[in-house]
């Protein structure tokens, strides 16, 4: 039996407010049909504005400790334990974009300790992932080792382009279908990153960035991405009609 809580008593006169983004009410709300999935999306928002920094983030083990986020998910019509109901909120809520998963690895490769860690998928976030995916957060150092390794499961070309670029037509769709035909999946990816990063938010750009790397070879890093900026890397235009647009 759920322990009762006792009841609420109104909200004081004086408070922080808590930003909420204005399509999480038009567009997320009516799509979330788990309410665990639904406390736990509401909880991110105040947990994340209490934050300060640029790199903002939800723990799992975090959230896992979190006795107040466990004792909302403690519901006598909820059949599962708290912990089972966060495991599932977590799923349903990266299997719907809301946030974006990373995973860390640190110590030993052969017993290697891992965590989980969720960005809210908001332009800010999208950017975090991609700086940190190419080694650019230097905010990153403070909170684990240099030697960690980092996955960011990768999205498919059509999840990458709404998330990165906008709403999808059949014309946009079977471009980025001849794109996972022509290119490797870590060359498109790493793509859209540079674009996130310049703020070029355009397919046309993307596919510029690939046609160089296929036309003049792909500078590999050897794990050392991300020294330079993307407006470094953007020194060097050929004379076409995608000038304003090409990066190495």
């Amino acid at each position: 039996m759920p322990k009762q809580l006792p009841g609420f008593i109104g909200f004081p006169e004086k408070q922080r407010a808590v930003i909420v983004p204005d399509s999480f009410f038009t567009d997320l709300l009516p799509q979330i049909d788990d309410l665990a999935e639904l406390k736990l999306t509401v909880y991110a928002f105040w947990l994340l504005n209490e934050q300060s920094g640029d790199l903002r983030y939800l723990s799992g083990e975090d959230l896992r400790a979190d006795e107040r986020l466990l004792r909302s998910l403690n519901l006598e019509s909820d059949l599962r334990t708290p912990l089972a109901a966060l495991e599932d909120a977590l799923q349903r809520a990266v299997a719907r974009n809301t946030f974006l998963r990373m995973d860390v690895e640190t110590g030993d490769e052969d017993d290697p300790e891992r965590a989980d860690w969720y960005f809210l998928n908001t332009a800010k976030g999208r950017r975090m992932v991609a700086l940190i995916r190419q080694g650019k957060l230097g905010e990153l150092q403070k909170v684990i080792p240099e030697e960690a390794r980092l996955h960011v499961e990768r999205p498919n070309v059509f999840v990458l382009y709404e998330q990165n670029i906008g709403l999808m037509t059949e014309l946009i769709a079977e471009q980025l279908r001849d794109m996972e035909r022509t290119y490797p999946p870590e060359w498109i990816q790493e793509a859209f990153e540079i674009a996130v990063i310049a703020n070029k938010r355009a397919l046309r750009y993307i596919q510029a960035v690939l046609r160089r790397w296929e036309t003049e070879g792909k500078k590999e890093n050897n794990g050392r991405a991300g020294r330079d900026s993307a407006s470094e890397q953007s020194k060097d235009y050929t004379p076409d009609e995608f000038s304003d647009l090409i990066i190495r």
